[in-house]
């Protein structure tokens, strides 16, 4: 069965970086496209960044332009979320999510100082 697990969320300082990790399995990771969404306390989830299979990207949050880069590596059925110069209202939820009906568990990211 389909399945998504992300990794890489924690406590990080205004400023600082953190890589988010999402494995899938299940299905065949490289034809399909990877989404990033997030989901902070009060809000709706909302879509982050989407990679497609040929590696093109698009971003949806003009929050984390310039900030944020997703990437995948297809050998390795993975897909990252690198966070640069991380804001406290970064703070939520990380989803990975794909093939339009699964995802992941999520992974909780803070920033705070």
């Amino acid at each position: 069965q389909v399945q998504l697990v992300e990794s890489g969320g924690g406590l990080v300082q205004p400023g600082g970086s953190l890589r988010l990790s999402c494995v899938g399995s299940g299905f065949t990771f490289s034809n399909y496209a990877m989404n990033w969404y997030r989901q902070a306390p009060g809000k709706e989830r909302e879509l982050v960044e989407r990679i497609f299979s040929d590696g093109a990207r698009t971003i949806y949050a003009d929050s984390v332009k310039g900030r944020f880069t997703i990437s995948r590596d297809n050998t390795k059925n993975t897909v990252y979320l690198q966070m640069n110069s991380l804001k406290p209202d970064d703070t939520a939820v990380y989803y990975c999510y794909a093939l339009q009906n699964y995802w992941g568990q999520g992974t909780q990211v803070t920033v705070s100082s």
